[in-house]
């Protein structure tokens, strides 16, 4: 899945830990999700989007086309 999190995370000069500080998870959790590694829990995407004041959907793109 795309997202913006590093862009949304440099705009504010979080390291990848203080990121995830503030979300209760691991360092290692942040990479993976920002590198489309692994997809968020449903709360987990709830609680980014609070952080950064937006929409998940301003946030994460399931890349799927629509149909046509």
């Amino acid at each position: 899945m795309k997202n913006t999190l590093r862009v949304l995370r440099a705009e504010r000069r979080w390291s990848q830990a203080v990121l995830a500080e503030h979300l209760d998870v691991s360092r290692q959790s942040i990479n993976a999700i920002e590198t489309g590694k692994y997809d968020p829990s449903l709360p987990l995407a709830f609680a980014i989007a609070r952080l950064f004041e937006c929409r998940i959907e301003d946030i994460f793109d399931d890349e799927v086309s629509p149909p046509e």
